[in-house]
């Protein structure tokens, strides 16, 4: 399969450096593009959910043909055959740094995802055994669900305070959308520490992520600018990582910063940029590899170790353009790039694809997104177990 470009490669691991058997076993791992030899950009949505479902079978991605590949459609590729099967075209998309935020619900039988239909937003799902699509929403976009169930966090459109301002979760089998929290409660609650993040004035909730039980969900408060242009940096201004509870009907704990977070395997941490893991319930922090470079950091689904994306400047030893892909423990200070690539070019979107890596639901796969050349590609990297010579 073709494989990116590499400016350098990879820095070597050792045990005698990386005390870590986690991070040293994803030494040198096999990288391939996912969907090889086709013209276009394939695009993961985000690091907070993966495209690989989570049986393992099939693989979920947007493609564009366009050079800013804010216009597309949704592929699934079977893992063992290659097979690709079309879901989903002529999607709109805000931006191609999230793509159509598509993900997977209801334990791999559906896709969710988002699309502007003739200047309305919609939140739609497709069986893919049957590729009939239902509408779930509109005037709304998506945030991300937990993949093994079927309830979806959905909010209102974050440039442009409407009628839908409140957190609401939308069922993917039946269509039944729940108010879970108004905004209402979350400006009683919080009236000081939300204009001092945004400013006064009328609020949504935006861009809620669910924890992996069902049960929590984290988001931003927006304050739009009031205008019709979703692809502006000034569209919005959005602060802020609100923590509810669910099925308590309760206020967890607000931190006045976003910083890229994702939930933990447990749902009681939140893991955000630059390796920092918050309890939930006690507001403790802990730092982890320091001085490794991180963005879109995520924890493994065994909680050993995380990985995450980030620039690499000089300072880690890289070129103009060269992110890399980062292993990191949560035993040990210790972390190690395991795959490094040029990421200046691809798709020209007003929001740059970023890497935004994520484990497969086995720990054994890591899928990212390099934008190296004229296109950008998903890519997944698999860690290669080396038999000892005992076992041989």
């Amino acid at each position: 399969m073709t494989t990116s470009t590499l400016l350098a490669p990879p820095r070597p691991l050792s045990s005698e450096s990386i005390t870590d058997p986690h991070v040293v076993s994803w030494q040198s791992p096999h990288v391939s593009v996912v969907s090889p030899d086709r013209e276009r950009h394939s695009i993961h949505s985000y690091y907070v959910t993966c495209p690989e479902s989570p049986d393992g079978r099939h693989v979920v991605f947007y493609t564009s043909s366009t050079s800013n590949g804010e216009n597309g459609e949704i592929w699934i590729r079977e893992r063992s055959t290659g097979k690709e099967t079309l879901l989903v075209q002529d999607i709109t998309t805000e931006d191609a740094h999230r793509a159509a935020c598509q993900q997977w619900m209801a334990g791999g039988k559906i896709v969710a995802f988002h699309d502007c239909r003739n200047g309305r937003w919609i939140v739609a799902a497709v069986d893919i055994s049957t590729g009939q699509e239902r509408i779930l929403a509109e005037d709304r976009q998506v945030g991300f669900g937990n993949a093994a169930g079927v309830w979806l966090p959905i909010y209102g459109c974050h440039w442009k305070v409407g009628t839908h301002r409140d957190l609401e979760l939308v069922n993917v089998e039946t269509g039944e959308i729940l108010t879970a929290l108004t905004v209402d409660e979350i400006v009683k609650a919080y009236k000081a520490d939300i204009e001092a993040m945004v400013g006064e004035g009328e609020v949504s909730v935006f861009f809620p992520v669910m924890s992996p039980d069902g049960q929590k969900v984290m988001f931003k408060v927006s304050r739009g600018s009031g205008g019709d242009d979703f692809r502006s940096p000034g569209a919005s201004r959005r602060e802020g990582k609100f923590v509810y509870d669910l099925k308590a009907a309760r206020f967890i704990r607000l931190f006045r910063h976003w910083g890229h977070p994702s939930w933990t395997p447990d749902s009681r941490g939140i893991f955000e940029a630059h390796n920092i893991l918050s309890d939930i319930y006690t507001g403790e922090t802990r730092h982890f590899a320091t001085g490794s470079p991180s963005d879109h950091p995520s924890v493994s689904p065994g909680s050993q170790i995380f990985v995450t994306d980030g620039a690499l400047t000089k300072l880690f030893g890289g070129n103009p353009g060269e992110w890399g892909i980062v292993i990191g423990s949560l035993t040990a200070d210790e972390y190690a790039t395991i795959h490094r690539f040029d990421h200046s070019k691809g798709a020209t979107s007003w929001r740059l694809v970023h890497p935004h890596p994520s484990f497969s639901s086995d720990g054994k796969r890591i899928y990212f997104n390099v934008s190296d050349g004229r296109w950008s590609r998903l890519h997944v990297a698999e860690k290669i177990t080396i038999q000892s010579k005992k076992s041989q």
